[in-house]
């Protein structure tokens, strides 16, 4: 499987807003929003990536691309082009036509001559919004060896979610008999009744074939250009060598007969997969060291931990503490601090996922919120305890998750004029 994955070039599709997040991704990419303490969302599919063996990765960005970019100059900048290894960044730049990206397909089109310098003989594409470990060296075998045109990667997922995604129709040798988007009455998996497979946006193509659809897909002025709603339903009606594969066969990480996949595109989603790495035992392992997953390493000093009186003690129950953290006399349960987060004195914090540089002011109390980097949360304000009040100036969500923001406080990290 090494060699395949030598021949493989990567296009990672980091260009999308995820607007379902709201004003977490009013001044960043979905793909460059922070996760677990550290990371960031995109770094999943990259680590991945090097871990499977693959060293050659573009990544297409457009919408709001700064901080992603900062991210990956900063962070992923250490392969070496003279082996023929490299991150590169693939911005809308309008190489073929006077358009930006138009649809998934279309990014991987306007980089058709790039693709082509580098000459690669299978080309990966993936989703860079998504938090699992999956080794893609498995499925490119496995497109190698049924000679596929197309493989999908899928993930398994109850019938009763099946309208939130793509669902793939197959026999039972998992070839692609039909594509659906988000259907009302999906047909389930032949081994399994209560579930069906659920594209995950991760396809493996030879390259040859690749650009002939690219270039057929573009000429078509009826096409939106994506590979969900285009490029897999015409090969499926075509009769193509199009087959799925299932994340369990290539899921580097199992809990519970279940691999790990996590789709962080809503607030209460991304809350959600926060928190469970609170857990004595998350289903998301991050000290792996067998399947590491890479990022940006700022340099900061120890978290720490300061006062231990009868009314106030700095400490951590259950929680994530990055460095750069100081919790000064307050008590923090089931939390999730990210670098260089600051809790003054006299702080009840609970069940909060706090994002980069955040100061929480003395006596202030938080629960069951999402605090935004850099926001400062002013002394004894009292935030995820009346979601009615919340409302009036912060973004409540329907699971009483409470985001707050810099611009929702008043202060403004970002100057437009």
């Amino acid at each position: 499987m090494a060699h395949l994955a030598r021949q493989t070039l990567t296009i990672v599709l980091a260009g999308g807003r995820g607007s379902r997040l709201g004003p977490l991704t009013d001044w960043r990419a979905k793909p460059a929003v922070p996760f677990g303490g550290k990371f960031r969302i995109i770094d999943f599919a990259l680590s991945n990536c090097l871990n499977s063996g693959i060293r050659r990765i573009g990544i297409a960005t457009q919408y709001k691309a700064q901080s992603l970019i900062h991210h990956l100059q900063r962070g992923w900048s250490f392969l070496d082009g003279r082996f023929n290894e490299f991150i590169e960044l693939l911005p809308a730049q309008q190489r073929i036509t006077a358009d930006w990206y138009r649809g998934t397909a279309d990014a991987v089109h306007q980089n058709l001559d790039i693709l082509r310098r580098h000459g690669p003989k299978l080309v990966l594409i993936l989703a860079g919004d998504h938090i699992y470990k999956m080794d893609y060296a498995r499925m490119i075998d496995e497109h190698v060896s049924r000679r596929a045109d197309m493989t999908v990667g899928c993930v398994e997922v109850p019938v009763a979610e099946a309208s939130a995604f793509g669902v793939m129709e197959v026999d039972d040798q998992f070839r692609v008999t039909a594509f659906r988007e988000k259907p009302k009455d999906p047909k389930p998996m032949p081994h399994d009744p209560s579930r069906v497979l659920a594209s995950m946006g991760i396809y493996v193509f030879g390259a040859e074939f690749l650009y002939e659809q690219l270039i057929r897909d573009a000429e078509d002025e009826s096409s939106s250009h994506d590979f969900g709603t285009d490029i897999i339903p015409r090969l499926v009606a075509a009769k193509g060598s199009v087959w799925a594969h299932r994340l369990r066969d290539s899921s580097v990480q199992v809990t519970d007969g279940e691999p790990y996949w996590r789709d962080v595109g809503t607030i209460d989603a991304f809350w959600d997969a926060n928190m469970e790495l609170t857990r004595v035992t998350p289903a998301l392992d991050l000290y792996d060291q067998d399947w590491p997953i890479w990022t940006y390493q700022e340099q900061l000093p120890p978290a720490k931990f300061v006062f231990d009186g009868s009314d106030r003690r700095g400490s951590a129950v259950d929680s994530l503490v990055s460095g750069g953290c100081i919790v000064s006399g307050s008590t923090v349960r089931q939390s999730l601090l990210f670098s260089s987060v600051r809790i003054e004195d006299y702080c009840e914090v609970e069940e909060a996922v706090i994002l980069p540089n955040v100061e929480v002011g003395r006596g202030a109390a938080l629960r069951r919120v999402v605090v935004d980097k850099g926001a400062k949360i002013p002394p004894k304000m009292r935030i995820g305890f009346d979601p009615v009040e919340d409302a009036k100036r912060f973004h409540v969500t329907d699971k009483g998750i409470t985001l707050v923001t810099p611009e929702m406080l008043g202060q403004q990290l970002h100057h437009l004029k």
